[in-house]
C-alpha cells in the first residue's frame, strides 16, 4: 500500500502513513473486546489493535475469519484471541470479559440495513437486545466506558443541503436506522441510571478492503469489479461522506482510549463527493476499466454531509484519508488479491 495519508486539525494537515497507527496512548497493556469482530469494520480495528500491540478479543456469532485473511497476515490474526458467541445470549459476554481481564469494549456486532428490513423482528433482536447485553455485561464486569456503531442512518432523508450536526433530529427511515437510534437513547438510560459511559458513532458511506454487504458497498465492489475485469453499476448516485476504513477503524480505538464520561454520539466526516467522482478515481488507476461501471441517478435516503466538529472537540485531529489515495490503496489490495488466486468476487453478482 501507499503511505499518502493526512491528519486534520483547523489549520494544517500533516502526512501519514496508512499502515502505521499512531495513537497518544501506548496500547501494550490495553485487552480490548471487540464484538462482531469479523464483520468489515470490526477486522480492520483487529488489524489496528494487532498492530498497536495491544491485546484483542475477538467475539462473533460466526467462525468465519475471511475478512481478517484479507487484510492481515496468518501470523498476525494468531495474536487475536477468538471467542465464538452471540450477543443476543444474555449471559455470553461477561465470562469472556472476566476470563481475558477485558480494559475496553468496542461493540459493532449487528445486522445491516438489508437484513433489517426482511426480518425486522431478528434485526431489533441483534442491534437492540444485543447492544443492551452488552451494556449489562460491562456493568457486570465493572467496565466505565463502551465505544458502539451507530450510524448516519438515524437521520433518514432529509431536504436539508447542509452539513447535519448533532443537534438536527434524528428522523430514521429504516428499521435499521431506528434500532440504531434506539441504542443511542438506552446508552443515555444507562448513564443515567448507572454512571456507563458510551460513545457512538455514526459514519455514512465506509469503504475499503472487506466491504462486500449492503448498499453502500457498492463503490468498494465497483473497484474490486474493476481489478476483476468486470463490469459493475452501483446502485445509487449523488454525494455521500466517503470515510476510508482505516480511518473509521482508527477513531474507534482513539475514542476508547479517550477520557470522555456521558453519553456521546459524534457524527463521522470523511469526504463528500460524487458517486461519479469514485468511478473517475477508479478510471485513473485502471483505465482499461473506463466505461465498464456506471452509476444510478437515484441517491441515498441518507443526507450526503455529516459535520463532525463535536467529535474533533472532544477528541483532537482525526485521520482522514482523501478519496484519491483511499480508493488507489483499496485497488493495490485487491490488484495483490487477485495476483495472489485470492479475490472473492461472488458478492458482485447482484
Amino acid at each position: 500500500m501507499t503511505n499518502q495519508r493526512i491528519e486534520e486539525s483547523d489549520d494544517q494537515v500533516s502526512a501519514q502513513a496508512i499502515d502505521a497507527p499512531q495513537y497518544p496512548v501506548a496500547l501494550a497493556k490495553t485487552t480490548f473486546l471487540i464484538t462482531g469482530a469479523h464483520g468489515f469494520i470490526g477486522a480492520w480495528i483487529v488489524k489496528r489493535l494487532v498492530a498497536a500491540g495491544a491485546r484483542v478479543v475477538i467475539f462473533d456469532a460466526g467462525a468465519d475469519a475471511r475478512r481478517l485473511r484479507l487484510i492481515m497476515e496468518d501470523s498476525e490474526i494468531a495474536f487475536a484471541r477468538a471467542v465464538k458467541g452471540d450477543v443476543t445470549e444474555a449471559g455470553a459476554l461477561a465470562p469472556v470479559i472476566e476470563e481475558f481481564g477485558v480494559t475496553h469494549i468496542i461493540h459493532l456486532a449487528g445486522l445491516q440495513v438489508p437484513t433489517c428490513k426482511n426480518n425486522p423482528r431478528l434485526g431489533a433482536l441483534v442491534n437492540v437486545l444485543g447492544t443492551i447485553n452488552v451494556f449489562e455485561a460491562a456493568l457486570t464486569c465493572g467496565i466505565s466506558k463502551i465505544v458502539y456503531a451507530s450510524s448516519a442512518a438515524v437521520y433518514g432523508a432529509t431536504d436539508e443541503d447542509r452539513p447535519l450536526t448533532e443537534r438536527d433530529p434524528p428522523r430514521p427511515s429504516t428499521h435499521y436506522g431506528a434500532f440504531k437510534r434506539c441504542n443511542e437513547a438506552n446508552a443515555r438510560v444507562y448513564y443515567l441510571d448507572s454512571g456507563l459511559s458510551s460513545i457512538g458513532l455514526r459514519p455514512l458511506t465506509v469503504y475499503g478492503v472487506g466491504r462486500d454487504f449492503g448498499l453502500t458497498s457498492d463503490p468498494t465492489k465497483a473497484m474490486k469489479a474493476a481489478v476483476a475485469g468486470r463490469p459493475f453499476h452501483i446502485r445509487f448516485g449523488g454525494r455521500t461522506d466517503f470515510l476510508y476504513v482505516a480511518d473509521v477503524a482508527d477513531i474507534f480505538i482513539r475514542a476508547a482510549m479517550s477520557d470522555l464520561t456521558g453519553a456521546n454520539v459524534f457524527n463521522l466526516h470523511g469526504e463528500t463527493a460524487r458517486v461519479a467522482d469514485v468511478v473517475t478515481e477508479i478510471e485513473s488507476v485502471l483505465p482499461e476499466s473506463r466505461g465498464t461501471i456506471t452509476v444510478a441517478s437515484e441517491p441515498l435516503s441518507i443526507p450526503p454531509e455529516m459535520d463532525d466538529g463535536a467529535i474533533r472537540a472532544a477528541l483532537g485531529p482525526l485521520p482522514r484519508t482523501p478519496l484519491k489515495p483511499g480508493v488507489r490503496d483499496t485497488i493495490s489490495r485487491f490488484a495483490e488479491l487477485h495476483r495472489e488466486g485470492r479475490l472473492d468476487t461472488s458478492d458482485l453478482d447482484q
